[in-house]
Order: structure tokens, then sequence, then C-alpha cells
């Protein structure tokens, strides 16, 4: 298996409130990470930090997840603890009160996938069948789009776009959306925060990925459209692709 993961601050913003990563357990399990910090001045970046770090002590200290229903218990555990965390850190910390991040995180395994998000960094999918967003935005705008008010070309440029209905951090308590999907050889699952699902047409997406660049090109090609096409927010990605023979890598 390989994973690749990038950050960057894009072209317009002045320092970088994503943060990402690629974490492999004692038992060889991965776990992918992508959090998109937002706050107060540098209060973002202590959140998506934070988000990081928390879930890095955990996995490293879970058990092997030997099936998707342990997975997805370990998520919903891990993401309880982890808001707690980021919600007592606000509270004790006058310079970080109203912090609080997006979060998509992936499980890889030998056979399938476990997927949690909150927010609206995403998750995809492409494989055989195609190209495939398997997360949800919890935002105004998608709420807007899924009853009919607004069409999905209008959400684009909504004013009311960047407004979550649902972070990491914020509220005592907090949902996240849960699911596991099935893999198979050379899979890639994506994960991204909306710096670049904002900025890359899924069409630009297709033709990167099913290209012949090493999965790093592939990454670096993401980032570079994406500033390319404005850059105005951090951009992050995750790429996985799975049962490849080389080992993990990382960029950063």
């Amino acid at each position: 298996m390989k994973a690749i993961y990038l950050t960057d601050k894009g072209r317009v913003r002045p320092h970088n409130e994503d943060s990402v990563g690629v974490i492999r357990n004692p038992h060889g399990q991965l776990l992918a990470i992508v959090a998109d910090g937002m706050g107060g001045h540098l209060a973002g970046d202590v959140a998506s930090q934070l988000t990081i770090q928390h879930f890095k002590k955990r996995w490293n200290e879970a058990e092997k997840m030997t099936s998707a229903k342990m997975a997805e218990t370990w998520f919903k555990e891990s993401i309880e603890a982890v808001n707690s965390s980021l919600f007592d850190h606000a509270n004790k910390n006058p310079e970080c009160k109203g912090m609080g991040t997006t979060f998509v995180g992936a499980i890889c395994t030998e056979h399938y996938a476990t997927i949690s998000h909150i927010g609206d960094s995403r998750c995809y999918i492409f494989n055989k069948s195609g190209f495939q967003q398997i997360t949800e935005d919890h935002s105004l705008v998608n709420e807007l789009v899924k009853s009919g008010q607004i069409s999905k070309e209008d959400a684009k440029e909504h004013p009311r776009k960047n407004i979550l209905l649902r972070a990491l951090g914020t509220e005592q308590t907090v949902s996240a959306d849960i699911k596991t999907i099935g893999l198979e050889h050379n899979d890639i699952v994506m994960l991204c925060s909306d710096g670049l699902s904002n900025k890359v047409q899924e069409k630009e997406m297709i033709d990167i990925l099913q290209s012949d660049r090493s999965l790093k090109d592939k990454a670096e090609q993401l980032i570079h459209r994406a500033n390319e096409n404005g850059g105005e927010d951090n951009i992050s990605i995750v790429l996985y692709q799975h049962d490849s023979r080389e080992e993990s890598d990382h960029c950063c």
C-alpha cells in the first residue's frame, strides 16, 4: 500500500490552518486524516494540529482492526474523545475561543476503508467503476442544494458557502458520518480540504488520477491545479493507493 500527503497554504492566505497526516499503527494498518482549522488568530492551526496529534496517539494505542464494525466503533469513540479535548482546550485558553476544524479520516485495511467526516473536507474514491464522492458536506449550501432551493452550480459561488453546520471542537458534542467501503487492487482513496475541492473540477481530478504519473506526482499536480485556479484557500490532500507494493511515503 502507498500513501502520499501534501499541504500548501495557497496563494492568498498568510499561513496554513490545514493539518494532514498518514499514520501506520504497530499492526501495519493505516489511518489518513485531513483537518481544516478555523477560528481566531492562529486558533485554526491549533485545532487542526491538536486533532492530528490526538488521533495519532489513539491510533498508535489501538487494537488491530479486525472488522468494519470495529473500525467504525473506534472512529465514533475517538471523535467523541478528540472533540471533548478540543472543546476543553478552547475553554481553557481564551486565545483559542471558538476554534474548531473540519475532519475527514480513513482507516485503510486489507479489504476495506472506513471513512468518517465532519464538515466539508471530503473523501473520494477512484477505481474501475469511475470517480465517486463518498462524503456529503455538512454545510449550509449543501442543505440548500438537497432541498432544491439552489442548484449545484449556484452552490459554487454562493456567498455563504463557507458556513458549516458541523465542526470538530466547537460544541460539547458532535455527530460524525461514518461508513465503510470495499477496496480492490489499485483503488485510489482521496481525502482533501475544500481548498482543493472548491478549485478543481471533478473532470480535472479524474484526468490527473487516471494519468500514468506516480502517486506523488498526482498529488502535486492536484495542488498545483488548485493554485492555478486561484489558490484562495489552504490546500491539503491524501492519496492512498490500495495494495501497491511500494512503502508509504509523505511530503509536507
